[in-house]
């Protein structure tokens, strides 16, 4: 008989992102404060980007502003050029992971419709071997203080659920 895995080893709050996916939180190298407030750019004063191996495409959390990026290049061994251009504070917390969840399920921790990119939708790809769009799937009324057995890769700005959690 099939049953529900609902035990987890590892958890991390979602930063709602339409082109971020959720990083793997296996992959996390590196914890600190920078100064956002240039667009796309990330400054820090006391970390060696290079020394501690950031990757290029590599996923930056600001969890200060809530806003998620890419690491579009390693500038120097102070300064990460970031996509999207959102601005954020000038002393803001964050974390970096090198790689993107290839699945994490979800816990709501608030009502509301969760926009999502599925996990079987990623990497897909035309005819021609660009990337295609992944489609997003919206759940209306999703369950407060609920674990949603769902394999997801991202949750869309849209959603208005809250205090989500991706859990592995």
């Amino acid at each position: 008989m099939a049953y529900q895995r609902l035990q987890v080893s590892e958890g991390l709050a979602v930063i709602k992102s339409n082109t971020v996916p959720i990083p793997d939180p296996a992959t996390k190298v590196l914890t600190g404060q920078a100064d956002f407030s240039v667009a796309s750019t990330l400054t820090e004063v006391g970390s060696s980007f290079t020394e501690a191996g950031i990757q290029k495409n590599a996923i930056v959390y600001n969890t200060t502003a809530q806003i998620a990026y890419f690491v579009t290049d390693i500038t120097s061994n102070l300064v990460l050029a970031l996509s999207p251009a959102t601005v954020g504070g000038a002393t803001d917390d964050y974390v970096i992971f090198n790689a993107p969840t290839k699945a994490c399920t979800l816990y709501l921790g608030g009502t509301g419709s969760l926009v999502v990119e599925m996990a079987s939708n990623r990497d897909q790809h035309l005819a021609d071997g660009s990337a295609q769009p992944a489609p997003s799937l919206t759940f209306i009324a999703a369950p407060g203080s609920a674990f949603l057995p769902l394999l997801v890769t991202k949750v869309g700005v849209a959603t208005t659920a809250t205090n989500i959690v991706a859990l592995w």
